[in-house]
């Protein structure tokens, strides 16, 4: 975990710049092919738009940077088969929601899920949805995830300013530290009835961390390095 770094952000400055992915179009028969598996096993998995990094840096502490839109088919083809194209990265925002008493609260992602069992914050990939004019808004993207996941309002937390990136190969999440404005445990019950009222929930329960003993071998490493430096 300590070779995944945690870059400090001011801000965002990420912009919507159409272009043509050379992966999704060379290798669509085989991608088709993955999908259609993928499917079969999954059939609540769909093939909408997301966005993805093809040209972004960090200099003084702001992260700049075009997005291009591709299918979600191509998207977890890449994903599978190991980030092939390394001129793309999945660079997506992340929700840490942060208890009144400090603990941190993170998703079970659900059996019907492309990441089923996985724990980590309220994420998604970028989407159209996250779009506005030139722009890509991830803050406004994480609050709605962070929203939909779990049923609360933007009355019950505050978003912090600024970011935290931590690169990881073609990945890079983007950190928000969300500081709500009640404990872990009347949150996770929150939450956790929220999930039962749901006919497919996105999450299939709720994790807590509050010290190095509550990480799990099921978290992303940039999720456990992010929550390490924040325990310590």
């Amino acid at each position: 975990m300590d070779d995944i770094p945690i870059i400090p952000l001011s801000r965002l400055d990420l912009r919507f710049e159409p272009a043509p992915w050379p992966f999704a179009i060379e290798r669509r028969a085989e991608i088709d092919a993955h999908f259609a598996k993928l499917r079969a096993e999954k059939p609540e998995m769909w093939n909408g738009s997301v966005l993805l990094l093809y040209r972004g840096e960090i200099a003084d502490g702001v992260l700049s940077g075009a997005y291009l839109q591709t299918d979600f088919a191509s998207f977890i083809s890449w994903r599978d088969w190991g980030f092939p194209d390394k001129s793309v990265r999945n660079c997506f925002p992340m929700a840490a929601l942060r208890s009144a008493d400090g603990a941190f609260l993170l998703g079970v992602m659900g059996s019907h899920t492309a990441t089923a069992g996985h724990i980590y914050f309220p994420a998604g990939t970028p989407d159209p949805n996250d779009i506005d004019g030139d722009r890509v808004d991830l803050e406004r993207g994480v609050i709605r995830e962070l929203i939909e996941e779990t049923g609360l309002s933007a009355a019950d937390f505050a978003a912090e300013p600024g970011w935290f990136a931590t690169p990881l190969g073609q990945r890079l999440a983007l950190m928000k530290i969300v500081q709500a404005k009640d404990s872990a445990a009347a949150l996770r019950e929150r939450i956790r009835a929220f999930l039962a009222s749901q006919n497919q929930p996105e999450l299939s329960g709720i994790h807590v961390v509050r010290g190095l003993d509550d990480l799990r071998p099921n978290m992303p490493p940039y999720v456990a390095t992010f929550l390490a430096s924040r325990l310590r």
